[in-house]
């Protein structure tokens, strides 16, 4: 680490907002990356649904009578795949009880009882056997409308918020840089094309420009990555051609065209590396915005579709018990929404003290 990059880094480390920020942003990228591996639900998209405990309070506990194993999956696998596939059965019950070679279950919050004879069990050849199958869980932050683990919920949502916005901002910096530092080295008739272009972007509302182009090719996954990407590369660009035009008359520019160096060396090699510092910024709020702009889609239907757990979605599917005391089954995805994006306005706010040459 050179000299100046320490000195940027002791700077930033001296604001606890940005580094609070930071942790938390590491906290949530741990937690996507690790995946289905550390997730209490380790199927794909924490899909695991039992109506019979739906809606149950944070903290609630309950057996489950394995009918099925599911298929075993092997570490890579799983994180590769986001999880083992949804094959097996089981059924949360609050008793069990032998009787001879029959099993008497009582399903949860019913009260006929469910006959199961040892042989309906594959793979099972005696009572012990069936009864070390049998699993225990515990769901802290309680289930969702469908019996699904809430926290399982949560941190799988993770993945889809920060790959929105990192995906976005990777758009955003190819095309704004590009626009920006062409606009900004040749000005003139190049200069005025690109900013009527991203004049007429800019005055487009970026909701109803994304809600566009999601209709024009369609919802998913994939989908929203690019119609947030291209509605946020505007501010980059002129961003990018405002620092171009402040820099490209320096001498160590002009001595660059002296020397006979290429237009693309020029901006790319000389330019380019020192406006860095305002592009990163705005990228760390873009970063923000896409974050936002993907949980409003989401919530409207047009995001990641459902079951892909998104925190706009898990918004929707629980907006109906806000009033109740059910209420922190949408709240709690509405809170991380917020932590997630203040913390990259607070991590914005802090490499813009940070790489302020006057401060």
């Amino acid at each position: 680490m050179s000299s100046s990059d320490s000195r940027i880094w002791r700077k930033f480390r001296r604001n606890p907002l940005a580094m609070a920020g930071l942790f938390f942003i590491a906290a949530m990228v741990v937690v996507s990356v690790a995946g289905a591996l550390i997730r209490p639900d380790d199927t794909i998209n924490a899909n695991d649904q039992f109506l019979a405990i739906s809606r149950m309070k944070p903290g609630f506990e309950v057996d489950f009578l394995v009918i099925k194993e599911p298929s075993e999956v092997g570490f890579f696998s799983k994180w590769w795949s986001g999880g083992r596939a949804l094959d097996g059965e089981m059924l949360p019950v609050e008793s069990i009880e032998w009787r001879g070679d029959s099993l008497y279950a009582t399903p949860f919050g019913e009260s006929e009882l469910k006959v199961f004879h040892l042989s309906e069990f594959a793979g099972v050849t005696s009572k012990q056997e069936l009864m070390d199958r049998m699993v225990h869980r515990k769901y802290v932050l309680g289930t969702d409308k469908y019996g699904r683990d809430l926290m399982s919920r949560l941190m799988a949502g993770t993945i889809i918020s920060l790959s929105v916005g990192a995906i976005a901002v990777v758009i955003s910096l190819l095309i704004g840089l590009t626009l920006g530092l062409l606009a900004g080295y040749y000005r003139g008739k190049v200069d005025a094309l690109i900013m009527w272009f991203t004049n007429v972007i800019w005055a487009v509302p970026t909701l109803l420009l994304v809600m566009a182009i999601t209709f024009a090719f369609g919802t998913g996954f994939w989908k929203v990555f690019l119609a947030v990407g291209l509605t946020m590369w505007v501010e980059v660009a002129r961003i990018t051609r405002g620092q171009v035009l402040s820099i490209r008359e320096k001498e160590y520019i002009e001595a660059s065209r002296a020397l006979g160096f290429s237009d693309l060396r020029i901006m790319f090699k000389h330019i380019l590396p020192n406006i860095w510092s305002p592009i990163i910024v705005i990228s760390a709020a873009n970063f923000a915005s896409a974050i936002l702009i993907e949980a409003g889609l989401s919530f409207l239907g047009l995001g990641a579709q459902i079951p892909a757990p998104s925190w706009g979605n898990m918004i929707r599917e629980h907006y109906a018990y806000i009033t109740t005391d059910l209420a922190y089954l949408a709240l709690i995805p509405g809170v991380l929404i917020m932590l997630l994006v203040l913390s990259f306005m607070m991590v914005g706010n802090g490499l813009r003290d940070a790489l302020d040459v006057k401060v």
